[in-house]
């Protein structure tokens, strides 16, 4: 099945209600095994579903600190790399229970088609961490240390 902009709009509305709903199993559903998350300073492997729901679990306690209660997402771009591969760029926007962005954040995805369910593989995050510390600081909330 061609990955086709409205497919990939339809994962990453999935993933943004996941991220919504506080539902770690939810989200890890979504990736395939292993998962890759990289940035400038880290690359954290997720060998099972199990660790990727973990990792993702281990966010909410801050992010409900943080005061986020929804997330959005706008597909920025789509380069088919095979028929089964594409790298997407996507932009969640984090809100508060009143609906007004708290922050955001750009992230590249390599998603593979596997049997007709789109799967993360890679997720590059570009301004996360520094974004997050940011509405930390503005928030007056500790993060935990590295």
């Amino acid at each position: 099945m061609d990955i086709t902009a409205e497919r990939l709009d339809d994962f990453f509305a999935r993933y943004a209600g996941s991220l919504t709903a506080f539902d770690a199993d939810a989200a890890a559903a979504l990736w395939s095994t292993p998962g890759l998350v990289v940035d400038d300073n880290a690359s954290i492997v997720a060998a099972s579903r199990e660790e990727m729901a973990a990792g993702v679990r281990a966010s909410y306690p801050l992010y409900k600190q943080l005061g986020l209660a929804s997330v959005d997402h706008e597909l920025l771009d789509l380069t088919r790399v095979t028929e089964r591969l594409a790298f997407a760029h996507v932009r969640f926007v984090f809100r508060d229970a009143d609906g007004a962005p708290l922050t955001d954040t750009t992230s590249h995805y390599l998603l593979r088609d596997e049997d007709g369910e789109l799967r993360a593989t890679v997720c590059v995050e570009t301004d996360a961490a520094e974004n997050l510390r940011a509405l930390a600081a503005e928030k007056g909330v500790e993060l935990p240390s590295a």
